[in-house]
């Protein structure tokens, strides 16, 4: 079975993470979306690179969860071909066991050169004194406001030939991220939401489960390997 599974940050909240458009995420601070686009990084790059490295800090504090353990474990089973695409910028999934984990929006643990486009491992403090091999200003490597999602290409292969698409702590707000259940749904695809509660694109699934991602997840995948 060639299944697509997406995860947002509800996967990671229980790990720790903040989530970014439920009640009280961190994009009800207006001044946060300075942050997080190319012409704020340019007018105050001091403030977006402390605001990263406080969120690089954050990361590495946080552990996997049992809904990033349970994914990583089907990853794993011979009898499942699974493409793992996530928004988030953590590395829980790779730290519980998952391998070639497509990150659309990138990560925080890598820089990014302004100049060159080279990228290289992030160190746990960036200021506007750090750069490139190449003379140039490095930022975060991760997909701002007005940016376009890394491997989209990939995504969307992967997408036209599953057999089966899951959608696991995403918001359904955020495109084109948003389009994939009904991409998967025109090719032919079964598709699944799992939620802490109904997405905006609820409605678009075929089936759903809702509950913390740590009792669910894991649940899902005990049926699936069965």
């Amino acid at each position: 079975m060639r299944i697509v599974i997406l995860t947002g940050a509800g996967i990671s909240a229980e790990s720790g993470m903040g989530t970014f458009r439920d009640k009280g995420g961190l994009w009800e601070n207006p001044d946060l979306m300075k942050l997080a686009t190319p012409e704020g990084f340019a007018a105050d790059p001091a403030a977006v690179h402390a605001w990263y490295n406080m969120r690089r800090a954050k990361v590495r504090s946080c552990q996997p969860n049992a809904a990033h353990v349970a994914l990583a474990a089907l990853q794993q089973d011979p009898r499942a071909e699974v493409t793992l695409v996530t928004q988030n910028v953590d590395d829980l999934h790779e730290r519980a066991g998952s391998h070639d984990v497509i990150h659309m929006h990138g990560t925080h643990l890598r820089a990014l050169c302004v100049d060159c486009g080279a990228r290289w491992p992030a160190p746990s403090q960036m200021t506007v004194d750090t750069r490139c091999a190449c003379g140039g200003a490095a930022r975060p490597d991760v997909v701002w406001f007005g940016e376009v999602p890394y491997h989209m290409d990939r995504v969307g292969a992967a997408l036209t030939q599953a057999d089966l698409f899951v959608a696991i702590g995403t918001s359904g707000v955020v495109y084109p991220a948003a389009g994939f259940v009904r991409v998967a749904r025109q090719a032919g695809a079964d598709t699944l939401e799992i939620n802490l509660a109904p997405s905006e694109r609820a409605t678009e699934f075929a089936r759903s489960a809702f509950g913390p991602a740590t009792q669910t997840v894991p649940a899902w995948v005990a049926e699936v390997l069965a």
